[in-house]
């Protein structure tokens, strides 16, 4: 079973949400998840946030939700017996985050110094929200953390978009990045539930770098490869170059020198983070052939199929 930081790591993105209106919390949940962002952390910012943060829990157990702008330990304990499964908070709040351990919540307080990672550190945690992040030196700043804080990984949230979530997910230090760009409030508010879902999608896509990297065609024997290697080659003007087990037509065709996965041959995607992906799929119900897995010298995983075919095609992600 995945506990709370396997979803989060796993889904890159936690959705800060602003809800005025709770009657669209439900739906609002459906959507994340539709998109491929099955977290939400619901804010304590309007007097709707306590029954939206109970509705989306009963209404869409899939998703994970959580409460944020969270100042005191009333507004914690409420947001809990509503159905929230973790606490974020702005700034270090010792009262919330000793009442949030007491009662085996896990809790993401807000830092943005090295003094707040100090008390981080005291209350025995391992991660912290980052906020607000572009303003407290962003990526440069996280960069200089994670030498004396290398056991600290970190959410930032506050000025992530769509055009730098990427480069603050390729920090090492970095579980997910927040924010609100995949759920804008007019969106919300106008019940623009289909919208939401394509920005969300966009957002996983962008968040995990995912590309086509090559097609693998199955073949009758090395011969036969051959054959087909040099059609592509020569249908567009590309180059053939053999290996052991396959040719490649240029980086875009693999042709297998025989029977392999897939009953037509298999589709390569590659992404920016592997492990993330992984947690990301098995977070949203996909099997991965653990069998498969095909790892470097460090015990780095490079490469693995899914257990499923699409349209007689094996897949499998690979390390970009």
């Amino acid at each position: 079973m995945k506990n709370l930081m396997d979803i989060i790591t796993g889904a890159a993105l936690v959705p800060v949400v602003v809800i005025d209106d709770h009657t669209k919390s439900a739906d609002l949940g459906k959507a994340l998840c539709a998109g491929g962002i099955p977290v939400a952390e619901i804010t304590f910012r309007t007097d709707s946030a306590r029954q939206a943060v109970r509705e989306m829990a009963e209404k869409v157990p899939e998703i994970t939700v959580g409460a944020g702008t969270i100042h005191t330990v009333e507004q914690a304990r409420s947001a809990v017996d509503a159905g929230a499964k973790f606490i974020v908070t702005p700034g270090f709040i010792p009262a919330v985050v000793e009442w949030c351990l007491e009662n085996d919540i896990p809790v993401i307080p807000g830092c943005s110094s090295a003094t707040d990672l100090e008390a981080a550190l005291r209350f025995g945690l391992d991660t912290v929200k980052f906020f607000p992040a572009e303003a407290s030196g962003g990526i440069k700043a996280l960069k200089s953390f994670a030498g004396p804080y290398r056991g600290l990984r970190f959410i930032p949230t506050g000025g992530i978009n769509e055009n730098n979530v990427q480069e603050y997910l390729s920090l090492s230090n970095v579980a997910a990045c927040g924010g609100s760009w995949m759920v804008p409030k007019d969106l919300v508010e106008a019940g623009d539930f289909s919208r939401i879902v394509s920005l969300c999608k966009e957002a996983v896509r962008r968040a995990f770098g995912f590309e086509l990297l090559h097609v693998g065609v199955n073949t009758k024997d090395a011969q036969d490869a051959s054959n087909v290697a040099n059609s592509f080659a020569g249908l567009l003007s590309i180059p053939v170059m053999e290996f052991p087990g396959a040719y490649f037509a240029g980086s875009m065709f693999e042709i297998v020198k025989g029977p392999f996965l897939g009953e037509n041959g298999h589709i390569a995607i590659q992404t920016n983070d592997i492990e993330r992906a992984v947690h990301h799929f098995e977070c949203m119900g996909a099997e991965l052939d653990k069998g498969s897995a095909v790892r470097d010298e460090n015990g780095g995983l490079i490469a693995i199929y899914f257990k499923r075919t699409i349209g007689g095609f094996a897949i499998h992600l690979r390390r970009k």
